[in-house]
């Protein structure tokens, strides 16, 4: 059986190297990972950069390790497949100021490379992405499981979609939608040759984890977010951003488009209590680290960082959890077919994003005032409805997931792809 096609778009941070580990540890007959494309979000964009080259040096390593032991070495995927890896722009659309979390330390990872010098790649990768940087003499190991690009992510993307064929690559957005906004707009209609864009963000009927209404994703970069958005409506303009005076801006698309985006959204609501507890954690890991692997000891390090970070918001009564917000996406490209994958119950919703609220910045919006849309035949518009929230002819059109597999069963089936 031919693979889903996979572009992973990704700002690692700790969970998004988690997902695309997941990912890597996947089937040949699962899951094809053709690109990484990398964004600012969790820290800086190099730093984003760095992680990602980080963990390929990482499992360069792991595999000469389970070789060595005698160990079945896994990571099918990492081993049939070789992405290219691209990298986006150093900030949003609009706004040149880094919103960075924090949560995952200053280098996304909580100073693993530091703490593990000899399992981080030598600093002249960054010639791998940019001209005229000193560069080795030899390629590095790692090379053989990426192929690195130094053209912008967004038209790699577009490259991709315009070759393949149309319905055959899906994108899983694991940070701000900055690259998925500059390919739609570049190309709107080789854009939607997409087949499916399955975005981690937002928080719709929960609270937000950066502001009281908005989650770190959507709100590092809003207008990017609603401009993706849009393009799930039966007329973008409809639900667009208003643009802002004095900014530069991206232009507004075709009146006419040949389709809509298929957008699938896995938010807070879902995502949040999909937990890797550390008492888990730390029994699945501790066979890892006694027999140093290079994979085990680099994971550990940064998800004792995690850990640590959470026991303190949470104090000591409650046993600290990694949420897996972003490997949910790629489990749901696993196990999509699982019935147990349930939308909300009005899907598709239209779920809008606010983008130039004082106080509502990256809020996703829905009317929950239970009103009733019109019947699509004798009426597609409610009087007075000037927004449209009730029209069958403007507003998003947004595919929301509220149930999975199983809350509990995802650590393990995690823990046991990465590790055995």
């Amino acid at each position: 059986m031919a693979p889903k096609k996979v572009i992973i778009d990704t700002d690692p941070g700790a969970d998004d190297v988690i997902a695309m580990l997941l990912a890597l540890a996947s089937s040949p007959e699962e899951l094809e990972v053709v690109m990484i494309s990398v964004t600012y979000g969790n820290v800086a964009l190099e730093s984003c950069l760095r992680n990602v080259v980080g963990m390929f040096n990482v499992l360069d390593h792991e595999m000469e390790w389970r070789n060595a032991q005698g160990k079945p070495l896994g990571f099918e995927g990492l081993r049939t497949y070789k992405p290219i890896v691209a990298v986006g722009p150093e900030h949003a659309l609009e706004d040149e100021m880094l919103m960075a979390d924090n949560f995952h330390g200053a280098d996304g990872l909580h100073g693993v490379h530091e703490k593990h010098p000899h399992l981080s790649p030598a600093d002249t990768w960054k010639a791998l992405f940019k001209e005229g940087l000193p560069d080795e003499t030899e390629d590095p190991s790692y090379l053989k499981y990426f192929t690195p690009s130094k053209t912008p992510a967004h038209k790699e993307i577009l490259r991709i979609l315009k070759e393949e064929p149309a319905d055959t690559i899906s994108v899983c957005v694991l940070g701000p939608l900055t690259n998925l906004a500059l390919a739609a707009s570049e190309d709107p209609e080789t854009f939607l040759r997409v087949k499916e864009v399955a975005v981690m963000g937002g928080a719709v009927e929960v609270e937000g984890n950066v502001t009281p209404v908005a989650e770190f994703n959507t709100y590092a970069d809003a207008v990017s977010a609603a401009r993706v958005f849009a393009l799930t409506s039966p007329n973008p303009a409809s639900t667009m951003p208003p643009i802002p005076k004095d900014k530069s801006t991206l232009p507004p698309y075709p009146e006419k488009l040949s389709r809509r985006l298929n957008l699938s959204l896995f938010p807070l609501d879902i995502t949040t209590p999909h937990l890797l507890n550390m008492g888990f954690f730390l029994e699945k890991i501790e066979p890892q680290l006694a027999g140093n692997s290079p994979l085990g000891t680099w994971v550990n390090t940064f998800m004792d960082g995690i850990f640590r970070q959470i026991g303190s918001m949470v104090g000591t009564d409650v046993e600290p959890g990694l949420s897996l917000h972003d490997p949910l996406t790629i489990w749901y490209m696993l196990t999509g077919s699982d019935p147990a994958w349930k939308l909300a119950k009005n899907a598709p919703e239209d779920i809008r994003i606010e983008t130039s609220g004082q106080w509502t910045h990256g809020m996703h919006v829905s009317d929950r005032r239970g009103r009733t849309r019109p019947d699509g035949v004798t009426a597609f518009e409610v009087p007075g409805d000037e927004d449209g929230w009730l029209s069958l002819r403007r507003g998003n059109r947004i595919n929301r997931y509220v149930s999975s597999p199983g809350e509990m069963v995802f650590a393990p089936f995690l823990m046991e792809r990465l590790f055995g």
